[in-house]
């Protein structure tokens, strides 16, 4: 006696399943949960990247920072002595090339600018391999010696997270958007135990939309995140700093200075970076995979004489707004940052940009507040303001994002006292820097390609054209009565696929195929009329866009509709696929300017 399965029992699971795909999919609920998984992905990632970067950077200069060790040699390699740095680079070259190369070249340079595009112009897609090559490539680029900072990677390893899920699920672009956002939050978030400001750096650069469900989804991706990175690293604030105040009002004037130095110096970033980066692609006419070979003897060369530009530098940042160098040195390391950060970016490294611009800041500002103690004594609060103010300013001037500047500074540092000369000083950098260069530090990047997402997405022209600029002439009617022949000799002698059929008085009936006349042919229809060989078929209105058109066109699976005037329901016109991609190649070239 066979075992029959009740249908029933065949269709749960299914059934279960399609209801699970259309949570996730379609409704509210399934968005909050796909972002809670992603801001869970994002915070562990965050966590794996701090710590990989910190193996690598052990390996190669046998200590946790070697900015703040000064010319010490490798514990494991004595006898070189500070002369490791040198090859350092060099070695860390061999393996982060080769990688990048191979697997994933989107993770070559720091990683922001991608991101942006995928969300701006390719539905939020990144390739999943992304995350793994960018992870292994920054942490052995840091650790090896390279000025850049951990944020760009971050970034783009919780967005490929992100958009690796939206994609094996296979949900709709506008949530797949918002799903590398939301990784792009939550690895801002852990790493720098920032959640606000990691919210607003994703909405502010890479989504570009602060919509009440955009922010809701980032939010909640961001505490996830978040509560993962301070089980692991605490709760303090990312930078230990010492309190800071404004003491006079008379100050703002002074701070409106840093703000202009400010600009000049993120606007002089961005030129030497990529000027760096051209000069390297001039000069070099080896395997790209092996550039940061050869590029890395030079960036040894620049460790060995300044080892503060080795990695992200957070100690020597630490030290210059505590006031432990002066003037001098402080525009040495200004100086020596933009040419490190440059050079490591121009051979090909995998890094952000983020933390070498607070370095930058952090020099400027305390040195300009230096300065301004001797030119005004007793009357100017401490340089570590003026350090701490230039950060954000700094930043603020390169990548034209004030809101995340002034959050993420008053996040890592946990510093409110001086919040309105920082909203002040970044609000007249972010102004300026606009004036003095229209691109930032992540579009120009996207510029240089040939890829503007400044503009944003200009209207689509299959919703502005119409059917009445599309359509062509209506081919001369077949009245209903005329015999099967008569179609045929009209096929034959013209270059049309159907043919308008029409009663007695003018009336439209419908369209005669040429693939239905061949299939009474083949039957030996040859008493059928034309009437009998019409079908009906939708009605185009003059009105309608070419998106409504094409719609028809691919619904009803006809060669062509008729068009009809909506006041006089007469036939005025017929379209087929060939006149909506004609207008639309026309009109496409002449916005281009091609024509």
């Amino acid at each position: 006696m066979s075992c029959i399965t009740p249908p029933t029992a065949l269709r749960l699971p299914e059934a279960v399943g399609a209801r699970l795909k259309h949570l996730l999919l379609r409704t509210p609920t399934g968005l909050v949960i796909l972002a809670l998984i992603v801001g869970t992905g994002a915070g562990a990632g965050a966590v794996a990247f701090r710590y990989l970067i910190l193996w690598c950077t052990w390996l190669f200069s046998g200590h946790a920072d070697y900015s703040a060790a000064g010319h010490a040699s490798h514990p494991w390699l004595p006898w070189l002595g500070p002369w490791f740095v040198v090859l350092a680079p060099m070695a860390g070259g061999l393996l982060y090339g080769p990688l990048i190369d191979r697997f994933a070249r989107e993770a070559r340079g720091h990683g922001v600018p991608e991101v942006m595009l995928a969300v701006a112009e390719r539905g939020g897609r990144i390739r999943p391999q992304v995350a793994v090559v960018k992870s292994l490539a920054s942490a052995i680029c840091i650790g090896c010696g390279g000025s850049v900072g951990r944020e760009g990677p971050i970034v783009q390893i919780g967005s490929a997270l992100g958009s690796s899920l939206g994609q094996l699920l296979r949900v709709p672009e506008s949530r797949l958007r918002l799903l590398v956002a939301c990784g792009a939050a939550g690895g801002i978030s852990a790493t720098f135990n920032a959640p606000i400001a990691g919210v607003i750096f994703a909405l502010e650069l890479i989504l570009r939309d602060f919509e009440a469900e955009s922010f809701g989804v980032v939010v909640l991706a961001s505490v996830v995140a978040n509560v993962i990175g301070r089980a692991v690293f605490g709760s303090a604030a990312f930078l230990a700093l010492p309190p800071f105040a404004l003491t006079s009002l008379r100050e703002y004037v002074l701070y409106a200075g840093l703000g202009l130095c400010a600009a000049l110096v993120g606007v002089v970033f961005i030129r030497v970076l990529y000027g760096v980066e051209d000069l390297g692609d001039r000069l070099w006419r080896g395997p790209e995979w092996l550039r940061p070979v050869a590029g890395g003897g030079l960036l040894g060369l620049l460790l060995l004489a300044l080892p503060e530009m080795y990695g992200v530098g957070y100690p020597v940042l630490e030290r210059a707004i505590r006031g432990e160098y002066v003037v001098g040195v402080l525009a040495v390391l200004l100086i020596g940052k933009i040419i490190a950060t440059s050079l490591t970016i121009g051979i090909g490294g995998s890094g952000g940009v983020f933390a070498p611009s607070l370095f930058m800041g952090a020099m400027l500002g305390t040195a300009y507040g230096q300065l301004m103690h001797w030119a005004f004594p007793g009357s100017v609060g401490p340089a570590g303001a003026y350090g701490l103010v230039g950060m954000g300013a700094v930043f603020a001037a390169a990548a034209r994002a004030p809101i995340s500047a002034v959050i993420i500074i008053f996040e890592l540092t946990g510093e409110y006292q001086i919040i309105l000369p920082l909203m002040f000083a970044v609000a007249l950098a972010a102004g300026i820097g606009n004036l003095l260069s229209g691109d930032t530090i992540y579009t120009l990047k996207l510029w240089r390609r040939g890829i503007d997402i400044t503009r944003g997405r200009g209207p689509n022209l299959m919703q502005l054209l119409t059917v009445g600029e599309a359509m062509q002439p209506v081919p001369s009617a077949v009245a209903h009565d005329r015999p099967l022949g008569e179609v045929v000799t009209r096929f034959a002698d013209e270059d049309i696929e159907a043919l308008p059929v029409v009663d007695v008085d003018g009336q439209y009936r419908g369209a005669v195929v040429a693939r239905e006349v061949e299939q009474n042919l083949r039957d030996n229809a040859t008493d059928v009329t034309a009437g009998d060989a019409a079908q009906e078929t939708p009605t185009l209105m003059t009105s309608q866009t070419l998106e409504q058109a094409l719609a028809e066109l691919v619904r009803s699976n006809a060669p062509g509709l008729p068009v009809i005037d909506a006041a006089h329901r007469s036939l005025v016109g017929w379209l087929d696929h060939r006149d909506v991609l004609r207008l639309y190649s026309e009109r496409a070239a002449r916005r281009s300017g091609r024509v």
